[in-house]
């Protein structure tokens, strides 16, 4: 996982890696160019392109300044802005531009490939400049920027946008697209929306949480020189998942030769009723599919025998009524898919949740009959919550008003992992780390997805706990790792069957898939 900074904390990074290992500032920003030009040649190459770098006055600008200089040396047909006078910058930026004035003195022969840079005056348009670009490269503003851009900055953001819109041109924003605020996931004014987002050391607030997010197109985040142990030292709470989380989580769960079902994880599912039969079987469906060893569905009698029409051969589906099994050993109980919103039912999921003996995930009406949540959850036994926003207003009593903080202060206060769905799902630990999620995909948003996708985490669970035991930190990285996979599948699944038409039930198609990817291997060897 890469943990999120604010902009001050990327500040005290920056400052640190100065002061403690002796690494100039100069050097810091020369690192950030190279990888934005690595960056570029990988995405969109630099033959028989005409690359535009608008630079503000900062070190942002800086940046563009020395990828303007390195894109020359490579070849490249470049044109640099200074929104403003060379005079105007100052430090390692000034250092940066003066270059450029050089090399702009450079006579024509001695130049290999067509080279400009042009300071502007309050009057100048870079229209001129953007009729004939096909890349633009925006170092206007980086994490400093905190309130809505106007004016001159403003009118020169216009005529980017209008420029990407009318020539379809490619757009790369370093560190942050000009006129996102770094430390807030929302728009707070007029901004770029870049095709890719170059950052550096590590992913900002604003590049990981939409729908700031959404701004930044791809993200890639270089790393250029600060030790990681000078980033973890700032004690950011929010992570942003990688495949490296999902791949550990696979090597641990890896299928051996000795393996029987027990080991692999007992899935107890509490689900279904006459108007909701689907969502047990999706449910009971996706759990078997995401490699739980044994999967008993408890369904209310008189539709047990629909339901089990509806499941693969291998679930055992077993009636609600009878009781006498709810207790017996699994790794994991799934609660809620489907289940008739009724007095019962309350009763019933109060009495489940207060007599477990395992870790539990409740979703959908199990969530609905705990509302507003009063309970608090032990260590030694997860509480797993797995709502999408209505269902966490319900579960707070209120209307949410900040999605992140809102969700990390429930999760302290009630010691559960919170896995809060939505464009991107947050998951949260009972001591408030938040774990971003990227991997996912709109088309799955239909009837059946949340049901699907408690199938495959309760799997997940279970796999856990059959081979580390009922541990926290091993509960909540499985989660994250089945979260993230079934996001990659999700995407997999657009893909293959488009947006418009994939099923949750594309997803399950899609695991096996998803998993190869992670591990590079052939699905063999691990526990799908």
């Amino acid at each position: 996982m890469q943990r999120v900074l604010t902009a001050e904390q990327m500040r005290f990074v920056d400052e640190q890696t100065e002061q403690i290992y002796k690494l100039p500032s100069i050097l810091l920003m020369e690192n950030a160019a190279q990888n934005v030009v690595r960056a570029i040649e990988q995405k969109v190459g630099l033959r028989n392109k005409k690359f535009l770098v608008v630079c503000g006055r900062g070190n942002n600008g800086g940046d563009g300044a020395a990828i303007a200089r390195l894109l020359w040396m490579k070849g490249a047909s470049v044109i640099a802005v200074l929104i403003g006078k060379v005079e105007q910058t100052k430090a390692d930026a000034r250092v940066n531009f003066e270059v450029l004035r050089s090399i702009n003195g450079l006579r024509s022969s001695v130049k290999s490939t067509a080279f400009e840079f042009f300071e502007l005056s309050e009057r100048d348009s870079i229209e001129p400049f953007l009729s004939e670009s096909d890349v633009v490269i925006d170092a206007i503003f980086g994490t400093g920027l905190s309130r809505p851009v106007e004016g001159r900055f403003a009118e020169i953001i216009a005529m980017i946008l209008s420029w990407k819109e009318r020539r379809r041109g490619f757009l790369i924003a370093v560190d942050l697209p000009s006129g996102v605020n770094s430390d807030d996931y929302k728009i707070i004014g007029d901004c770029l929306r870049a095709d890719l987002t170059v950052t550096f050391t590590a992913p900002k607030i604003a590049n990981v949480l939409p729908p700031a997010a959404n701004y930044c197109g791809e993200v890639v985040v270089a790393n250029i020189g600060s030790p990681k142990e000078l980033i973890d030292s700032v004690g950011s709470k929010i992570f942003f998942a990688e495949r490296e989380d999902a791949f550990v989580w696979l090597e641990k769960t890896q299928v051996s030769s000795s393996s029987y079902k027990k080991e692999r994880g007992r899935v107890l599912i509490v689900a279904g009723s006459d108007d909701y039969i689907g969502a047990a079987a999706l449910a009971a469906n996706g759990c078997f599919s995401a490699g739980a060893g044994m999967v008993t569905l408890a369904v209310p009698r008189k539709i047990k025998f629909a339901v089990a029409s509806k499941t693969i051969n291998e679930i055992i589906v077993r009636a609600i009524e009878d009781e006498t099994f709810f207790f017996e050993d699994y790794e994991c109980v799934a609660v809620g898919c489907g289940l008739e919103s009724s007095e019962e039912t309350k009763q019933l999921v109060r009495r489940l949740v207060e007599g477990r003996t395992s870790a539990m995930i409740l979703d959908a009406e199990a969530l609905n009959s705990l509302s507003p949540f009063d309970l608090k959850s032990e260590s030694n036994l997860p509480l797993i919550l797995t709502p999408h926003i209505g269902e966490f207003e319900r579960l707070l009593g209120r209307k949410v008003s900040d999605r992140v903080k809102d969700a990390a202060e429930f999760a302290v206060r009630h010691g559960v992992i919170l896995l809060l769905k939505g464009e991107r799902n947050l998951i949260i630990k009972p001591d408030g780390t938040v774990v971003v999620i990227p991997t996912g995909d709109s088309g799955v948003s239909r009837a059946g997805a949340g049901d699907t996708l408690t199938g495959i985490l309760s799997a997940f669970v279970a796999q856990t706990v059959a081979r580390c035991g009922l541990k926290a930190e091993e509960i909540f990285e499985s989660v994250v790792a089945g979260t993230y996979i079934a996001g990659l599948a999700a995407e997999i699944a657009s893909k293959k069957f488009s947006r418009r038409f994939m099923t949750p039930t594309s997803v399950l198609d899609c695991l096996k898939q998803a998993i190869i990817e992670v591990t590079g291997e052939d699905g063999e060897s691990i526990s799908l």
